[in-house]
């Protein structure tokens, strides 16, 4: 199987949480004799290449992060510059990542990727969604890999299944809601580690004022 990974993220390659994650899922799903090409849409001069690869490949997989709820934009113009494929056959799967630890905060992104398919043509591979993952660029190489992981184990089964069989989302998806234990931990003592571990990230990123700050009240 040849498989054509397609990033609809903003940042670049280097920055990109997206492609880390393309990365542990590509070393998991290149087993026996399968193959797989990568293209960037943060890279504008990919982007002829990457049509390339959707008109003449079947097995195709957008990668992208959560964006204001959605699709980022950058791969909105690029789907726009897409006509739909004449011969049938081709498989349209999407993976979502996004900061969220809920998968139910991806549902609204989710019913739009569903209906690509069939305005382009394909058929519908899935949508396999991962959240919680905002701090893989922030919290260093040991845990950003731990936190990638287990998208090895998911790109191997998707080599063997061609598309997000119920088993992979089963045993790897974001839970669709916290549990109350989760929520409770939040609304106690973890509502200071996290405002904690906010303002530490705020100030790794070069913020100087309060994150809290009401300057035209």
């Amino acid at each position: 199987m040849h498989l054509t990974v397609i990033s609809g993220a903003t940042r670049s390659q280097t920055k990109s949480n997206t492609a880390k994650i393309i990365a542990a899922f590509c070393n998991g799903f290149q087993t026996g004799s399968n193959t797989v090409e990568v293209w960037y849409l943060s890279d504008r001069k990919q982007w002829d290449k990457a049509r390339n690869a959707f008109w003449n490949n079947r097995d195709i997989l957008f990668a992208l992060p959560l964006y204001v709820e959605n699709v980022p934009g950058i791969m909105l113009e690029f789907l726009e510059s897409l006509s739909p494929k004449i011969e049938p056959g081709t498989r349209l799967s999407f993976l979502v990542q996004g900061g969220f630890p809920e998968a139910s905060q991806s549902r609204c992104c989710e019913k739009f990727l569903k209906t690509l398919p069939d305005q382009l043509g394909c058929v519908y591979g899935g949508t396999f969604i991962r959240g919680g993952m905002f701090g893989i660029g922030l919290l260093g190489k040991k845990i950003g890999a731990k936190m990638v992981a287990p998208f090895v184990d998911v790109g191997h089964l998707f080599g063997q299944y061609g598309y997000f069989d119920a088993e992979i989302i089963s045993r790897f998806a974001s839970p669709e809601y916290l549990s109350e234990k989760q929520l409770r931990s939040f609304q106690g003592f973890g509502k200071y580690t996290q405002k904690w571990s906010v303002n530490w990230v705020a100030k790794w990123l070069g913020c100087k004022g309060k994150l809290d700050e009401r300057p035209y009240r």
